[in-house]
């Protein structure tokens, strides 16, 4: 890790474009509106038109080749990983969305593959109000992502690694909950986020430059478990430099009271916190990201066979570079992320220590279809009051199919 952070700060330090707000939009790669058209739809309604679109997309995977130890697993990332595992829809989602009013955006997007076994179960379901005709005030209603982290925002038909990182994720199972959320960006700004997103350079959507929300805490499709709400609050800038470069950084937190599923006799409420720093220089062609958060949380202790309220800490930094071979979108990666804490969503604020790396490359032959391939070097602790001894060390090739439509 000091080795990529030292890496990192010396590239920013001795690559010092002088920042512009004026600076064209680089041109490196080809506009595909069709992969994100709800960012363009919401910031863009025409006046006094109401409509209604649709898309969407799938993943088969398959996470069992040159697998070395059937054992390791993990249950946040991909229920498919391990021993009984096979082929597997990992997501089959519809997307409807659309302005039923210059001033009011609607999102709905179920998901087909939900729990690892196709059932189906609600993503999203929320509108946005605009406050402004330029839409820089609104507040969102219903259940959408939490504002907390760029790999929890970042759709997964978007992200390059198979899934998000265990620090960052850790934070929000399926990174949802329902609550009230109020977002502002300046115009110009929503369109530089837009341009991220439909130029293909793998954005998080447009969250706004601040948002603040109050949310129920127990995440998506769960109820709530106690008379207290959560609070978030995140701050991101997409820098743009004279050449075209652009570079998001963003700093969140998080603050509230969850009651953790276990068959102990305790006190199962703990108060938890969390403060994150995201940095990502979009690969153009070359990028980074790297994220790290720090907090307090409950945690299962396998010695004392308890859970307590621990510190936690972990993060990622990741490298990526596009290029194009013809009409064919080419993107090698390398990841390594670690965590230390608890789980609070899974059984017991499941104890983890994950220390992972991944070499990987993602091939887009053609903007409806992305093949991912990724070898992945693990060590993972993983233990609760089941199985409160549990270290498992291996290796596997995971491979992903995607369809856009």
């Amino acid at each position: 890790m000091k080795a990529f952070l030292l890496f990192t700060l010396t590239f920013v330090v001795f690559y010092r474009p002088i920042l512009s707000q004026d600076s064209r939009y680089p041109d490196s790669l080809d506009i595909k509106a069709a992969d994100h058209p709800e960012d363009w739809v919401r910031n863009h309604a025409p006046a006094g038109k109401s409509s209604v679109h649709l898309r969407g997309y799938a993943q088969v995977r398959y996470n069992r080749l040159f697998e070395t130890n059937p054992n390791l697993k993990c249950e946040q990332c991909d229920r498919s990983w391990g021993n009984n595992g096979g082929f597997s829809f990992r997501r089959i989602r519809l997307i409807f969305f659309g302005n039923v009013h210059e001033r009011v955006f609607v999102y709905i997007q179920p998901d087909f593959a939900s729990g690892g076994i196709n059932t189906a179960q609600i993503r999203d379901a929320y509108f946005d109000v605009a406050f402004d005709h330029k839409r820089e005030f609104r507040v969102r209603i219903g259940q959408s992502k939490i504002p907390y982290g760029f790999e929890n925002l970042q759709s997964s038909q978007n992200r390059i690694p198979l899934d998000r990182n265990d620090a960052i994720n850790s934070a929000v199972s399926n990174e949802r909950d329902i609550g009230l959320f109020f977002y502002w960006a300046p115009k110009k700004i929503r369109e530089r986020m837009d341009w991220i997103n439909l130029s293909g350079l793998k954005g998080s959507g447009d969250y706004g430059v601040l948002g603040l929300g109050v949310y129920n805490g127990q995440t998506a499709n769960q109820p709530e478990k106690n008379n207290s709400l959560h609070w978030v609050a995140r701050a991101t800038y997409p820098f743009q430099f004279n050449n075209g470069q652009i570079m998001e950084a963003s700093i969140q937190a998080y603050s509230g009271s969850f009651v953790v599923n276990s068959s102990l006799q305790q006190n199962l409420e703990f108060r938890e916190n969390r403060v994150a720093g995201t940095l990502v220089y979009y690969a153009q062609p070359f990028g980074f990201l790297m994220e790290y958060n720090w907090g307090r949380g409950p945690e299962y202790n396998p010695q004392y066979n308890t859970i307590e309220l621990n510190k936690l800490e972990g993060g990622c930094f990741q490298s990526m570079y596009f290029f194009k071979f013809r009409q064919h979108l080419i993107i090698p990666f390398i990841r390594w992320h670690a965590y230390s804490g608890g789980k609070k969503h899974e059984l017991d604020a499941m104890h983890h220590r994950v220390n992972e790396q991944e070499l990987g490359i993602e091939w887009q032959p053609n903007k409806n279809l992305e093949i991912v391939a990724m070898y992945t070097f693990s060590d993972r602790t993983f233990e609760n009051s089941i199985n409160p001894i549990n270290r498992q060390m291996g290796r596997l090739l995971r491979l992903q199919a995607q369809v856009n439509f």
